[in-house]
């Protein structure tokens, strides 16, 4: 994947750079709130292990976001293979950022460039996004760059133990939306 870049935003391979603040990231609870259990450093690191061997097997994955205006590393954003052993199958599109990013309207101006660069780059046909029903957020995101959800999609994550984290919602758009 080559670099995405918007009027605030560049969204690129991950740096040596991004270990820490990803770690802090991963460390946050309210960061990891609707995520499950916090990422101990070397979770973390091994997250973006993985995240760099989707990118270079695949051509896409989740990329590191930083405000332009300052490098600073922000978060994450882009697009993965949904996890084996849900009810759907398909490209899903995510996003997590740094607290200190919140409400800034950057996970918005991220998954709009993601959501052009699967449709447009990519070719995909639909994206999907899945979030646990209680994160309000994320859905007001997915509603703002023209996704929607039919409550007949929703769904417990068999891959979470019972509790606030397992009723989740699926959402989509397509490319002709």
């Amino acid at each position: 994947m080559t670099d995405l870049h918007t009027g605030r935003l560049l969204l690129r391979r991950w740096r040596d750079s991004d270990l820490e603040p990803w770690a802090a990231m991963n460390a946050d609870p309210e960061v990891r709130e609707h995520l499950g259990d916090l990422l101990t450093r070397e979770q973390s690191d091994a997250s973006v292990a993985r995240f760099e061997a989707a990118f270079d097997r695949r051509g896409y994955g989740w990329s590191a976001v930083e405000v332009r205006a300052t490098g600073e590393f922000i978060g994450f954003a882009g697009l993965d293979e949904v996890d084996g052993g849900l009810p759907f199958t398909g490209v899903e599109i995510g996003w997590r950022l740094a607290r200190t990013a919140w409400g800034h309207g950057y996970a918005t101006e991220a998954a709009r460039a993601v959501l052009a660069h699967g449709f447009d780059a990519l070719g995909l046909p639909e994206i999907l996004a899945v979030t646990t029903a209680s994160n309000l957020r994320s859905q007001a995101v997915m509603r703002r760059i023209g996704m929607t959800t039919d409550p007949a999609d929703d769904f417990d994550d068999p891959t979470v133990p019972d509790g606030p984290l397992r009723p989740n919602v699926l959402f989509r758009i397509t490319r002709e939306r």
